[in-house]
């Protein structure tokens, strides 16, 4: 029986992971991939302390210092949650099954899809959603960044420095996001942006070899590319928490409170997936999210006891 099951391995599991644990009670963390969408980022230059680091190493610290303090952690997905009384009964994606007293949802967001023909056909032949796991791969070579946010922009610099050539496909007139990424952007010799342009189709025989645009860019609408990748956004992973009953905004952001407690007792919420921070989704909004949480269930048990 465990005091704490915490569903996702990203800064908000981490951060409750470390406070919970703190306050002595038997926690347990789930998540396939340490560190979750955070291990990706190529660079986190914003979270206090830690001036610049690659998204894996900070990823990494957090789970060690969370193991340090006393979690348990395992490499599972959790498939369904089912309540029974006063307890939680969770089935992992590997046939086992676990018992706590409470629930800290920490599922994080997964990246948007194109929705465009042929996007399955070419992913991992040309298409990904990871400049920082795939970048390597196009070295001296020439890829495509599809997007205009602060992701997109620190995906095309760190691109920059391995491929020959980077474009960036924005349907704005605009560039969006961090200032500090666009002036980089603007002054990256290698990195050409092509704005109020939407990639249409994808086209190549076993691999990606072109982008069919929009509009037309040195008289043609076909642009010659070895890869690109989607950095348009994330949207919440809505499967568990709907399954559990849950509720959510329109956008499927998990609804809590300023303790993020969800609607069902004994369930709380925190990090990316949450209606919380003004939905600024940061690093270390997800680690603050995560800490209250911890301290509002240590606060919750206590009173049960």
């Amino acid at each position: 029986m465990y005091d704490v099951a915490i569903i996702g391995s990203g800064p908000a599991g981490y951060s409750a992971g470390i406070y919970s644990s703190r306050y002595q009670l038997k926690t347990i963390i789930f998540g396939k991939m340490m560190g979750g969408t955070l291990s990706q980022a190529h660079k986190v230059c914003n979270y206090p302390g830690m001036q610049d680091i690659a998204g894996m190493d900070l990823s990494t610290k957090m789970h060690e210092h969370a193991q340090a303090n006393g979690c348990e952690m395992k490499f599972e997905s959790i498939t369904s949650v089912e309540k029974k009384g006063d307890t939680f009964l969770l089935l992992s994606d590997s046939g086992n099954t676990y018992e706590s007293k409470t629930v800290l949802l920490t599922t994080g967001t997964e990246r948007t899809k194109l929705t465009i023909p042929n996007e399955k056909k070419y992913l991992g032949k040309g298409l990904s959603y990871c400049a920082t796991c795939d970048g390597n791969f196009y070295k001296d070579k020439t890829v495509g960044v599809i997007g205009g946010s602060s992701a997109a922009t620190m995906a095309a610099i760190m691109l920059s420095n391995i491929a020959k050539q980077v474009y960036i496909l924005y349907r704005g007139n605009e560039l969006r996001g961090d200032p500090s990424w666009k002036e980089q952007v603007l002054k990256t010799e290698n990195i050409h942006v092509l704005l109020s342009t939407v990639v249409t189709d994808l086209q190549g025989e076993e691999r990606l070899e072109s982008l069919k645009l929009s509009k037309k860019y040195k008289e043609s609408n076909i642009l010659d590319v070895d890869g690109v990748f989607v950095e348009i956004g994330s949207e919440p992973n809505k499967d568990l928490p709907i399954l559990m009953g849950i509720e959510s905004d329109e956008k499927g952001y998990l609804e809590v409170n300023q303790a993020q407690r969800a609607n069902i007792d004994g369930i709380w919420a925190a990090g990316d997936c949450t209606t919380n921070s003004n939905g600024f989704r940061q690093v270390v909004t997800a680690a603050s999210e995560g800490a209250i949480a911890a301290n509002d269930i240590y606060q919750y048990l206590k009173g049960r006891s």
